[in-house]
């Protein structure tokens, strides 16, 4: 009996014993991979889309760290003036700025563009960052359904618009933050507003996919051009990107320990910016600092040029 009791309560203090040895261990594996690099970025020009919060907010910071002239793309104007006025002092850069983008109107993206262009010489860093989950059915102002308006088709107009400034000052580089979510995406040309049908959740993972087949286009027309482009998952990270789904924003309150930072998921993002190593590296997809594995679809160059061909007739321009 008293064995059997012994046992017993030998189990109950080793289990949580263990899982406390074993906590720094676990929380460094969800922590990922790290940017080891450290190049500086002094005189060179960075925008950072949705930048005011999460990832994008200590992206730009670590950028800004490093000496480069920062420009947070927001929608949310408060919130972007309040993240540079923090990152101006944790850095001690002042060539921190904010600037109005909203994402879901072409409108303030082709606003955005022309007043960079004025006052911008060059541009040598374009980050996509900005995204929208798990949205319930809605359309951005010209009429596209929420996740392929913001996460693809507002990001493709902005790249076009900026991307002779980007050949202009090559060595240049464009990350696209896309998901692991794109292994459950489908470009789906019959219903691609999710007018017929729509799920929420696949129409999150079906604008990542877009993200992947968008990058690796991109990377076959800017052969020998000087500018690359690469695509990333930044893991699951604990932010305001969740705010759609109240099961997944409980989570992230009652569960931070197995989620990461807004440091920890900037990790990638900055690996793609700076790494000397990826200097010539484009078309590809990384998770923790890393290359990762990019899903069939996502490999289907056919998609990925139609995807092409349709988002530019979808938004009016011509880009060869």
């Amino acid at each position: 009996m008293f064995g059997f009791l012994g046992s017993v309560l030998a189990f109950f203090i080793s289990v949580p014993l263990s899982i406390f040895l074993a906590a720094p261990y676990i929380r460094k594996y969800i922590a990922g991979g790290v940017c080891k690099s450290t190049a500086k970025l002094n005189g060179k020009v960075v925008v950072i889309t949705g930048a005011n919060t999460g990832i994008g907010k200590e992206t730009a910071r670590d950028l800004a760290r490093r000496g480069a002239r920062v420009i947070l793309a927001c929608r949310d104007m408060v919130k972007a003036e309040t993240a540079v006025s923090e990152i101006r002092d944790t850095t001690g850069n002042q060539d921190v700025f904010a600037k109005k983008l909203d994402l879901a109107d072409t409108k303030s993206i082709r606003e955005f563009a022309e007043n960079f262009l004025k006052e911008e010489k060059e541009l040598h860093i374009l980050i996509n960052n900005a995204g929208v989950m798990l949205c319930p059915y809605s359309k951005t102002v010209d009429g596209f359904e929420m996740h392929l308006g913001v996460n693809h088709l507002g990001h493709f107009l902005l790249t076009f618009l900026l991307i002779e400034r980007l050949k202009q000052s090559a060595p240049a580089r464009i990350v696209n933050v896309s998901s692991m979510a794109h292994h459950g995406g489908k470009i789906r040309f019959h219903d691609l507003q999710g007018e017929k049908s729509y799920n929420r959740g696949l129409a999150y993972c079906h604008s990542k996919l877009a993200n992947i087949l968008f990058t690796r286009e991109l990377a076959k027309r800017l052969q020998g051009s000087g500018v690359t482009v690469n695509a990333l998952h930044p893991g699951t990270v604990s932010s305001e990107l969740a705010r759609h789904s109240s099961v997944l924003y409980f989570l992230s309150k009652i569960l931070p320990f197995f989620l990461k930072t807004p440091v920890e998921g900037a990790q990638t993002s900055v690996h793609c910016a700076v790494a000397e190593e990826l200097d010539t590296v484009s078309g590809k997809y990384f998770s923790d600092c890393k290359p990762a594995y990019i899903s069939p679809q996502g490999h289907n160059d056919e998609t990925a040029r139609q995807l092409w061909n349709v988002s530019c007739e979808l938004l009016g321009i011509h880009w060869d």
